[in-house]
């Protein structure tokens, strides 16, 4: 007797997904709460599998599915994305069921192809391309880089189920498999956590996405996406949480990232922080020995300024500020102001190199760096107050 059980969606649709309680790194992303990795089954006269899981829990997949049917019985599998943690175990699977049908986008047979020694022909689909199940519809809608260039959406017509792969997910392990069973707060955060640091390179792509799916009205139907609960009440929540995010709109709030040796650049950063609370802005802290860079990136999400600061060493930036910036670059975080400053002993050059990685980031320089030599005593503190007082008030212009 399998302990893993399938869990209904509808009448004929199931999770056969997987719980990851113990991930707490994805890629650099530091998840506190675990993930899932969902897999559906379609109970249509050609039976159908959307995605697979991680290598090391096809066990527990295929012990869902044989909770309902006999895996062998599976005549079609659809990979809506080739990353690992949804493909590590599929060619075993085929190997297993021997499926009529794999399909996957143009880009997706590709990756597959390359990614696996599947010797089973791969099928590619085209956008709005139909595919009959006998009694059900799947309709394929190709979403080229959200967030991989293979990335594709299945939808189930008669049931009204989006298969999202990545799109609308999150890292987060719960015995809960739908959003009306979890607090609106705590998916909000997670939700918001994975835009901004798995989807928000690629925001400008949203708007095209939402309008392929507005012709779907699948704000009234069910989101099932490949990480995280299903959304199979008020699914117009994280759609609207997306086209908000997709915005890039700057917030009166700004973050402040920092690390320390001897407490010189953490004094800075705390008088800064007054400046911008003395004008009204919200502030967050982000001591980089207690933060980690995805939660930087996720705060940075809603955010209007970003000011690091850092000691020197050895010539060169704290190694903790260095890792964030390499991070926070490549998630392209657009229409931010901001400032540099730091401490030193002799050399001074942390500073300097923190004003070439904004620039880079295109993050307007608005005030002039503040940099102190050894401890900064009441005069180097108000002119880091200063310094957060004029970020404050250009930020405050630009968002009234």
């Amino acid at each position: 007797m399998t302990p893993f059980k399938a869990q209904k969606i509808t009448d004929d649709v199931f999770w056969v997904g997987a719980i990851d309680w113990s991930l707490r790194d994805f890629h650099g992303y530091a998840i506190h709460h675990g993930t899932t990795y969902n897999a559906f089954l379609i109970l249509a006269d050609k039976i159908t599998l959307i995605d697979t899981v991680k290598a090391p829990f096809k066990h527990e997949m295929l012990s869902r599915i044989s909770s309902i049917i006999n895996p062998e019985k599976i005549e079609c599998i659809v990979s809506n994305h080739s990353e690992l943690d949804h493909t590590g175990c599929l060619p075993d699977v085929i190997r297993l069921i021997r499926p009529e049908q794999i399909l996957a986008s143009t880009m997706g047979q590709k990756a597959l192809i390359e990614h696996f020694p599947i010797e089973q022909e791969i099928t590619a689909v085209k956008d709005g391309e139909n595919l009959s199940l006998g009694n059900k519809t799947l309709t394929f809608i190709e979403t080229r880089m959200l967030h991989w260039p293979d990335s594709m959406f299945t939808y189930l017509k008669e049931d009204r189920i989006l298969f999202s792969q990545d799109a609308f997910g999150m890292h987060l392990a719960t015995s809960e498999r739908f959003n009306d069973e979890l607090e609106f707060g705590l998916l909000k955060r997670e939700a918001a956590k994975y835009f901004a640091n798995i989807l928000l390179p690629y925001a400008a792509l949203i708007p095209k996405m939402a309008a392929k799916l507005e012709s779907l009205n699948v704000a009234s139907g069910i989101i099932a996406p490949d990480h995280g609960p299903i959304w199979r009440k008020d699914a117009a929540a994280i759609l609207k949480l997306y086209s908000r995010w997709a915005q890039l709109k700057p917030t009166r709030k700004a973050v402040i990232v920092f690390d320390t040796m001897w407490q010189s650049t953490a004094k800075m950063a705390a008088a800064i922080a007054e400046g911008l609370i003395s004008k009204g802005v919200k502030v967050e802290l982000m001591h980089l020995g207690a933060s980690h860079r995805s939660d930087v990136a996720t705060e940075l999400l809603d955010a209007g300024a970003l000011i690091v600061g850092s000691p020197t060493i050895n010539n060169n930036l704290f190694p903790t500020v260095a890792d964030t910036f390499t991070y926070i670059k490549g998630l392209k975080r657009r229409g931010l102001i901001g400032a540099a400053f730091g401490s030193y002993g002799w050399g001074g050059e942390a500073v300097k190199q923190i004003e070439g990685a904004l620039d880079e980031m295109k993050v307007e320089r608005i005030a002039e760096s503040v940099k102190v030599k050894y401890v900064p005593d009441d005069e180097a503190l108000q002119n880091c107050f200063n310094l957060g007082v004029q970020v404050a008030e250009e930020l405050l212009k630009r968002t009234q």
